[in-house]
């Protein structure tokens, strides 16, 4: 255990989180996310919610700064409605240490699969909210 990290912050997803570079894209995905189908690097945190890993993540994490918007969820398919809850609950923890990060971008859904493809990696997590995946995208880190 380390000080001044979150304890659901394993010691996989730091590693990750080290090595990816500016402009790589990490998901963290809901309980139903085909992560094992899309890419090959996949971590477990099964069991947690993706606010309270955004939590711990956030404060470790500088979102692309050179893009319009770092951050990007899934849309609804035709037919559904979106809860709007869940996007709050994830910005919560992000606006913590980024207060001035940009809107959400929404991403069709077989968009989104494609972005999993070349992602960094994908975290699996015990998130159950119906369009819960997140997309973060690096950013450099400052001195």
């Amino acid at each position: 255990m380390l000080r001044g990290l979150s304890p659901i912050v394993a010691p996989e997803l730091l590693t990750v989180l080290w090595r990816m570079g500016h402009g790589d894209e990490i998901i963290l995905a809901d309980a139903h996310f085909p992560g094992e189908t899309l890419n090959r690097r996949v971590i477990r945190a099964d069991g947690h919610n993706i606010a309270d890993l955004l939590e711990g993540i956030m404060p470790l994490f500088t979102p692309d700064q050179y893009v319009a918007q770092p951050l990007a969820m899934m849309a609804a398919v035709i037919g559904d409605k979106l809860d709007p809850a869940v996007e709050e609950r994830y910005l919560v923890p992000i606006r913590k240490t980024w207060p001035d990060i940009a809107p959400v971008e929404r991403v069709e859904r077989y968009a989104f699969y494609e972005r999993a493809k070349s992602a960094f990696a994908v975290v699996m997590t015990g998130e159950t909210a119906k369009y819960g995946n997140i997309i973060l995208r690096k950013g450099v880190t400052g001195t």
